[in-house]
């Protein structure tokens, strides 16, 4: 629905209303309306119209010394528009305005523009005060109607008019853009940073849920999606996807497996086990030979070189190797905890390029199509 404020000029010829006299045009009362034959006009497609009244009338009656007659009112018309939001915010819209004659048929009476299709319609310059729209321009002309009691002539005007995306750039496209940029963000947070990731998935996900709500609100019923829907799906789904990454990576972060080829667990458990089985080995042979000896001086008293020669094996025995060196080098844990996984080091690419594209598309695709439309419509 628009409303648009009109001064409405009529003029036919009436035979019977021809005069001789020193005046060829003279004014008349507009309370002579209603004394003599008038148009049945009515508007097919306005909801309301409104005669203005103050401080008197605004109507305008003359009448020219061959019989015709000019009949001018000030009008307030609101009138229906049918829109289709497919490309909403970046729609385009034609309202028409459609008047003729409610009981005349096209036998009885004929509308026809008086000042040609070019000029009987004319937008006083800075008449169009809509804050959500742009007057592209406007196109006239003529339709014929077909009903059950004959076929009449309907006049039709055309508004070109196209919404300002300024509002919904401010209130709901950079919104978006920037929700989706800071669920980017985590993807360089440190992996085991878990409340940290987890908040800005969180909160992302519930800011473009607000987003889309608020953005819905704005909107008639419409059972189709919109241009700016698919743009917020879109934005979404970039940022879920976001959520869903950083559930990916803490999964095998919990299981210790790295993204680089290590087993954490493994390497701890390295390094833990090698020492212990070293030094059982080591004390058991020390075990053994001691005690071999001994009971072998206690039993033959009589051997006192064997037993010099026990002794001082045994003594040399109880003195403790020297442990293997280890050379082979374990696998570093702290490498593995602070790494960055492959998963976050595709993401901080792919989903910025990918949303770059989407926006490069989306963006050239309707600057396109409100291209072509202004291109239909004729200059004024």
């Amino acid at each position: 629905e628009y409303t648009i404020d009109v001064f409405f000029r009529q003029s036919w010829r009436d035979e019977r209303l021809k005069f001789d006299g020193p005046m060829k045009i003279l004014p008349l009362n507009n309370l002579l309306a209603s004394k003599i034959w008038t148009p049945d006009t009515f508007f097919h497609n306005g909801k309301k119209s409104v005669a203005h009244n103050m401080t008197t009338p605004n109507k305008l009656l003359r009448l020219v010394d061959n019989g015709t007659l000019l009949y001018t009112m000030r009008l307030t018309i609101h009138a229906e528009c049918p829109m289709h939001l497919e490309d909403f915010p970046m729609d385009v819209h034609a309202c028409p305005l459609k008047f003729g004659s409610y009981a005349y048929t096209k036998t009885e009476v004929i509308y026809t523009w008086t000042l040609g299709k070019d000029k009987s319609v004319e937008v006083a310059k800075g008449g169009s005060r809509l804050n959500q729209y742009d007057l592209l321009g406007h196109v006239v002309g003529t339709e014929m109607v077909r009903s059950s009691t004959g076929e009449y002539v309907v006049m039709t005007t055309h508004f070109h008019l196209k919404r300002k995306i300024g509002y919904f750039v401010i209130q709901t496209y950079l919104p978006c853009i920037m929700t989706v940029i800071l669920s980017q963000v985590s993807f360089w947070l440190n992996r085991e940073s878990v409340p940290a990731r987890t908040v800005f998935g969180v909160t992302t996900v519930l800011t473009m849920t607000t987003l889309s709500i608020s953005a819905r609100n704005s909107l008639p019923k419409v059972a189709y999606a919109t241009a700016m829907d698919w743009f917020i799906a879109v934005c979404y789904a970039f940022v879920f996807s976001a959520l869903i990454e950083f559930a990916t990576v803490n999964y095998f972060t919990k299981r210790s497996w790295a993204w680089d080829g290590k087993k954490v667990l493994e390497a701890q458990e390295m390094k833990k086990k090698e020492p212990v089985a070293l030094a059982k080995k080591t004390n058991n042979t020390y075990n053994i030979v001691g005690t071999t000896y001994a009971l072998n001086i206690a039993k033959d008293p009589g051997l006192p070189t064997i037993s010099k020669s026990a002794a001082a094996t045994a003594t040399a025995t109880n003195v403790p190797p020297k442990m293997p060196r280890i050379e082979e080098k374990l696998p570093e844990s702290k490498k593995t905890y602070n790494s960055v996984s492959k998963v976050d080091k595709m993401s901080r690419i792919v989903f910025p390029v990918l949303f770059a594209i989407f926006n490069l598309v989306y963006w050239a695709t309707y600057v396109n199509r409100e291209s072509a439309i202004k291109g239909m419509i004729p200059k004024q």
